[in-house]
């Protein structure tokens, strides 16, 4: 299998999830930076979950993404957003869609370390739910996303056609929630309890988002499964 290409694009976030879809018979990194903030919501997540008044009010596009999971908040200073291809014929696919996002885990966790990061754990086994999760990303745990102190740090989105698998990384620098739930159509009293759980689930990495993503590069497997 060739090595991984890499591309770098600054792009408004519509029009990079309008380029997030698998590459046929190669491998692609795709580091993204938005060129302004987007509510980003997953593929099956219902529009009415968002406040339009709002996203309006605070010129913050809406923007779907071909992947699922709930929403994300996106600007130019992050999070750090990666989108890896790989085709079906690759080592590194996998036929189960729960298992498909264990390798990619573990590279985040060995680039984590890399840079001096240590305790982050790649989730294995069942999703893990919350009563925020059908709406924010950060507040469930799937396969292959990445914790630190029990707090998620890497969330990791899917999405699969007959060419291959498109996965989607956003590595959180800093965390608060309140710019995103500020953003979703709750009552004044969902907003302060979402707040207030959200703070607890994830947490900022506080790292250089570039030298995050170049050594996540470098972290890539350059044949099948292995690190090697």
């Amino acid at each position: 299998m060739p090595g991984w290409a890499v591309e770098r694009v600054t792009a408004s976030p519509a029009a990079l999830h309008d380029r997030a879809t698998p590459v046929p018979g190669r491998r692609l990194v795709r580091l993204c930076r938005a060129t302004g903030p987007a509510l980003v919501i997953g593929s099956a997540q219902p529009r009415a979950h968002v406040d339009e008044a709002r996203a309006r009010t605070g010129a913050v596009a809406v923007v779907r993404r071909h992947s699922g999971g709930g929403a994300v908040l996106v600007d130019p200073d992050g999070p750090v957003w990666v989108d890896v291809s790989i085709p079906a014929s690759d080592p590194l696919w996998h036929d189960d869609v729960g298992l498909a996002f264990g390798w990619l885990g573990d590279v985040w966790v060995r680039a984590l370390s890399e840079i001096g990061v240590a305790g982050a754990r790649a989730h294995e086994g069942a999703p893990q739910s919350s009563p925020w999760s059908s709406r924010v990303c950060f507040a469930g745990l799937g396969p292959g996303e990445v914790t630190l102190l029990d707090r998620k740090v890497v969330g990791i989105s899917q999405r699969r056609t007959r060419d291959g698998a498109l996965f989607q990384c956003a590595a959180l620098l800093s965390w608060d929630p309140g710019p995103l739930v500020d953003l979703l159509a709750l009552s004044e009293a969902e907003r302060e309890a979402a707040r207030a759980d959200l703070d607890r689930v994830a947490a900022g990495l506080h790292l250089d988002g570039d030298e995050l993503v170049d050594t996540f590069v470098s972290s890539l497997p350059r044949l099948g499964r292995s690190h090697s």
